[in-house]
């Protein structure tokens, strides 16, 4: 079971979609309360997440199940379907993509998905495009969507060539896990892969398709401020977000029970760990602001508090984060149109522009900074900003950062990276020279002196007997790794770490 220390477990529960009807959340508080659950946390793929001490957990878990919910003891393995339904009509006006046909979608998903799935519509930049296996973007044609693949430790998308029709998501999203988790035959750089799994899947479904016209066009990313009470069209929207990232038993439950007293069924959860109540009619308020102030919630925090993701139950995250924010607050550093993550583990799935991640096979705790290729936080395309940088100093050099960011703006985009042939291999240095593997999308670098304990791998341990490495950053595979000479006159001869 996952846990984020050793006393106790983390049992998710999965709504799709973030959608959580109230009575059902009253259902889960419930069960909670009876295991001594006090505080419920949210998760970035939109799950609830109940932190309960071992011998909990099967009384737990039977009482969900005697409720009609599932609660997942491995929540990395039947990861939550994440969707953009939380935004519309709050941050922004759907085409056509409204409740209606969301539900309609969720409800054909009739198994637990082992690949984690998005439903994205295009207008919105508040919930990530690309953080799934199966990216799902609506199209501006009615009931078609974009689709792109993310393999499995892998670090390219394939852009599926058809669009495809929502009543075949489910059937579709079924047939590529198959083939994906069962084996991808020889393929292994992402337009292959992709390739064969598309002859593969219509091969044997028979889907509604139709040729993809025109290209996928994003709006440019702005994280929309997604506290307190705002006003959309005649109703009210309230958000609520915790700086601990821990919400009171108690408090849901209240907020539960006025959901159901003010006629809205249904709560939203965030990829950003906070809670999103639509409909709310004005007559109402009263009721709602009662409920904040008998729990003491805060509902006006800064926005460039807002703009991080960190991992699920990670307190040396969560900690790092504070000390940031605080930085850039005294510094007054301006931080809109940026994201920011912090990453202590691999292959986290986490969203940002700007990532700040721990470079924990040292002694000391060091950290590299990475932002995305135009600070586009949908691209997978890294760069890296700076390496070996002492916890103290992170918040300078953020900053440096921010200012690099606005000193871009209005300049022509860098040029794209050239494609990297399928064939092309990590070929041989020369014997004298030294050198480590490191990949090309993200700079993260191998070194055979520190191994990657995250995933496994001893110190000592050669690069070449690591054929099914996956870089750390990014997820790219051993193949599309490099050998560089690393500049040990500048960093000193103990500056080489396993990134």
């Amino acid at each position: 079971m996952s846990s984020s220390d050793s006393s106790t477990s983390t049992i998710a529960v999965n709504f799709a979609g973030g959608i959580i009807p109230a009575g059902d959340l009253l259902a889960v508080l419930a069960a909670a309360e009876e295991a001594g659950v006090e505080q419920v946390q949210l998760g970035h793929r939109q799950q609830l997440l109940l932190a309960v001490v071992p011998a909990r957990c099967k009384a737990l878990l039977q009482a969900l199940n005697t409720a009609g919910l599932l609660g997942e003891t491995d929540p990395e393995a039947y990861p939550n379907i994440v969707s953009s339904y939380v935004g519309e009509d709050v941050f922004y006006n759907a085409a056509w993509l409204r409740e209606g046909v969301y539900r309609d979608i969720l409800d054909l998903f009739d198994y637990r998905p082992r690949l984690k799935i998005n439903l994205v519509d295009s207008r919105q930049s508040f919930v990530p495009f690309f953080t799934g296996h199966l990216n799902f973007i609506a199209s501006d044609t009615p009931n078609y969507w974009y689709l792109y693949v993310r393999f499995p430790r892998s670090g390219g998308l394939y852009a599926w060539p058809q669009l495809v029709y929502s009543e075949d998501l489910a059937a579709l999203s079924t047939a590529i896990e198959r083939y994906v988790l069962g084996g991808m035959g020889p393929a292994t750089a992402s337009e292959l892969a992709g390739a064969w799994l598309y002859a593969q899947v219509s091969a044997a479904l028979p889907l509604v398709q139709q040729p993809v016209t025109t290209p996928l066009v994003l709006p440019a990313f702005t994280l929309p401020y997604y506290e307190g009470f705002n006003r959309a069209g005649q109703q009210l929207w309230l958000g609520i977000y915790r700086r601990d990232e821990l919400f009171a038993v108690a408090f849901l439950k209240a907020l539960g029970q006025v959901c159901l007293h003010t006629r809205v069924g249904q709560v939203c959860t965030t990829p950003w760990k906070s809670l999103v109540i639509k409909g709310i009619a004005p007559a109402d308020r009263p009721r709602w602001d009662a409920v904040l102030c008998g729990h003491r919630i805060n509902v006006r925090h800064a926005a460039n508090e807002l703009n991080w993701q960190v991992e699920d139950r990670c307190p040396e995250g969560l900690a790092l984060k504070h000390e940031l924010v605080r930085h850039l607050n005294e510094e007054d550093v301006r931080t809109y149109q940026l994201s920011f993550a912090i990453k202590t583990r691999p292959q986290t799935g986490l969203f940002g522009s700007i990532i700040v991640r721990r470079q924990a096979t040292r002694a000391s705790e060091q950290y590299e900074i990475l932002h995305t290729r135009d600070f586009n936080p949908n691209s997978r395309d890294f760069i890296l900003f700076r390496q070996l940088v002492q916890r103290e100093s992170l918040g300078w050099y953020l900053a440096e950062l921010c200012h690099q960011f606005y000193a871009q703006l209005g300049t022509v985009p860098s040029e794209e990276l050239p494609p990297i042939a399928a064939d092309e291999t990590l070929t041989v240095p020369p014997i004298n020279a030294v050198v480590l593997p490191r990949c090309r999308h993200c700079l993260s670098v191998y070194d055979a002196v520190y191994g990657d304990p995250a995933q496994g791998i001893m110190p000592g341990t050669a690069w070449q007997v690591l054929a099914a490495y996956v870089c750390p950053t990014c997820e790219a595979p051993a193949a599309d790794f490099e050998w560089w000479q690393e500049p040990l006159a500048a960093v000193g001869t103990d500056a080489r770490v396993a990134s």
